[in-house]
């Protein structure tokens, strides 16, 4: 009885694709992908951006209903036109860029479209007592009355989780679930995830955080340039296998970062360009100082909430300091305004690309944006704008390398050489990077980290703050780490692994 039943699983699983291809404006996304997801199992998908793994899981998750190809549901053949239908057949996405309502409570959020009624009213106290009950469950300690948006960015990802899993969902799909989170969050979400395992249900787990695909994953799938490249038990393949496959090419350095410890080189002797001493803000961070060098980049590390973002924030003028002092070659700065710190020579490309960026528009239209005052005071000049974004789409390697092309087109890794290229035309004295490869694969990483230290190379002081370790040790010649607001260590001509980093935060 249980071989005939073990028979039946495998020969109708929850989720088989065959033939699955797609294509946007002529350009192929997918070719020609055979995909199956079992029952009861964790399916690790990696690959580049742009590679075809974010387009195969919006398939199924109803979010891109033309394509070409059969896919199937417990061996019912199905397609999908709308996430509705999607989730009435038991999947549900958790995406990359949240979908939560910030101006929401917790409770509002985890029962989004099913809130519960008693006479054709809201149950508030039914709802709240039931989220309260739901977040438990997983962990989640949180007021349930609290306004979505005043929380963490990682703990907010948590909700929206609790919410797809509470909503049914036998198939849940993750795009990058871990990249807002602290390592001791990033374990108490494996441990939801084995329990939702365990039930029975399955899950997609897209990351490239190759660590944590390997750690939670029993089967890894690779893509590369819109193929399936190969699908692997994940006890049988380490990273350097799958970085070699992701990008088969130049990844060396890059994997060092991962993987081993990594000689750092500052510079005592250039010139200051960026002086901090005892900047505070509010219960964000406190008394930090620290300086940046011409050509050096310094590395600020910690965890989520440690206050990095808002240190970040702090530096370009988006935040007002409490207390402290900057000073930018030796002046003294106070910036009220992102304005004041641009005329100062400071840039910043924050963690969220959709804050700085406009999706609708075309790619020459955000390069040029903060140079339209010197291209044509009173007039636009489209023609100098797309000249000077076709030499930075052919620099950055953008793909498509069309200056045309809507923004919102382009994968998160391309949106953020678009980002960086915005501030590239007349380049600052200081650019601070906050997150600067969040959400990216390998190999856009790669491309960001040669971007950095071309920066570097030019003489910019580049200041980067990130959560990733491996962000860090592969960009920074000199690394501080924050931890609870505060600046508690320093690594500075000596080598420093990703071990010694976690351990200091």
């Amino acid at each position: 009885m249980g071989a005939s039943v073990r028979m039946t699983e495998e020969a109708a699983p929850p989720l088989e694709l065959r033939g699955i291809s797609k294509s946007f404006g002529g350009v192929a996304a997918l070719r020609d992908v055979d995909f199956v997801l079992r029952r009861g199992e964790i399916h690790g998908l990696v690959g580049e951006n742009g590679a075809g793994k974010s387009t195969l899981m919006k398939i199924i998750a109803g979010l891109h209903g033309q394509y070409d190809g059969r896919m199937a549901i417990d061996g019912r053949p199905v397609h999908f036109r709308s996430p509705r239908e999607a989730l009435a057949a038991g999947i549900g996405m958790v995406h990359q860029e949240l979908s939560v309502v910030p101006d929401l409570s917790v409770a509002e959020n985890v029962y989004l479209g099913q809130q519960p009624t008693k006479g054709g009213i809201v149950d508030w106290r039914a709802m709240m007592d039931g989220a309260r009950r739901h977040l438990a469950s997983l962990g989640i300690d949180v007021d349930p009355g609290a306004r979505m948006g005043s929380l963490a960015i990682g703990l907010q990802q948590l909700i929206e989780l609790a919410r797809v899993l509470f909503s049914g969902a036998r198939i849940v799909i993750l795009d990058e679930p871990t990249s807002a989170l602290s390592p001791p969050e990033v374990q108490r979400l494996f441990e939801v995830l084995r329990g939702v395992r365990a039930s029975g249900r399955s899950i997609v787990f897209i990351s490239h955080f190759l660590d944590d695909v390997l750690a939670i994953s029993d089967t890894v799938t690779i893509f590369r340039n819109g193929r399936l490249i190969a699908t692997e038990a994940a006890g049988t393949i380490d990273k350097g296998w799958l970085i070699q496959r992701m990008i088969g090419r130049g990844h060396e350095e890059l994997e060092g970062s991962y993987t081993g410890a990594i000689a750092l080189y500052s510079k005592p002797d250039a010139p200051v360009v960026l002086d901090v001493r005892g900047l505070a803000a509010g219960r964000a961070f406190a008394d930090v100082s620290l300086d940046v060098r011409a050509g050096e980049v310094l590395g600020i590390y910690g965890y989520m909430g440690c206050g990095l973002i808002e240190l970040a924030r702090t530096l370009f003028g988006k935040l007002r300091a409490d207390a402290g002092t900057m000073s930018i070659g030796g002046k003294v700065l106070r910036p009220r305004s992102t304005a004041e710190a641009c005329r100062a020579g400071i840039a910043f490309v924050p963690e969220s690309r959709r804050s700085m960026l406009f999706h609708t528009e075309p790619v020459y239209k955000n390069m040029s944006i903060s140079v339209l005052g010197r291209i044509g005071r009173l007039l636009l000049r489209p023609s100098v704008e797309k000249d000077i974004a076709r030499r930075h789409v052919q620099s950055l390697s953008i793909r498509p390398p069309t200056v045309e092309t809507l923004l919102g087109s382009l994968s998160g890794g391309n949106q953020q050489k678009v980002a960086l290229a915005k501030w590239l035309t007349w380049p600052p004295k200081v650019l601070v990077l906050s997150e600067p490869t969040r959400g990216m694969d390998v190999g856009a990483k790669e491309d960001v980290v040669r971007i950095v230290k071309g920066l570097r190379e030019q003489g910019m002081g580049v200041v980067v703050l990130s959560t990733e370790p491996e962000t860090v040790l592969s960009l920074a010649d000199r690394i501080v780490v924050m931890k609870k607001g505060r600046i508690v260590h320093e690594f500075a001509g000596r080598t420093v692994s990703k071990d010694q980093l976690l351990e200091a935060a």
